[in-house]
């Protein structure tokens, strides 16, 4: 893992709590929607930039790389996958994915 995804020496990090790694990790553009696409089945980077509403071919294979350090992503012969923590990460969104559908849901009933 490199100095800038270990816990507590990322940017957005100087207090040195794993969380602020890791929010800050989260945060960088198309980090979270690379994940969440990923969470059915392991995509090649062909198809996960297509799925990304084609990001930037640059952006997208840094956001893949940091993932990677970070061991939320592998690559395999089917191209990048969720490794066991990547799969344990995405399960901890799962209540906010039901919330953000019960909030749609609302706003669309107003």
């Amino acid at each position: 893992m490199s100095r800038a995804t270990k816990p507590g020496r990322g940017r957005g990090s100087r207090t040195g709590r794993p969380i602020m790694a890791l929010l800050d990790l989260l945060g960088r553009r198309w980090s979270l929607r690379i994940l969440w696409e990923l969470r059915a089945s392991a995509l090649t980077s062909r198809a996960l930039r297509a799925a990304c509403d084609d990001a930037s071919p640059t952006v997208l294979q840094s956001r893949l790389s940091e993932l990677r350090e970070a061991g939320f992503l592998q690559l395999g012969d089917d191209g990048y996958g969720l490794t066991p923590l990547g799969g344990e990460l995405l399960e901890n969104f799962l209540p906010l994915h039901r919330f953000a559908e019960r909030w749609s849901k609302q706003l669309d009933e107003r």
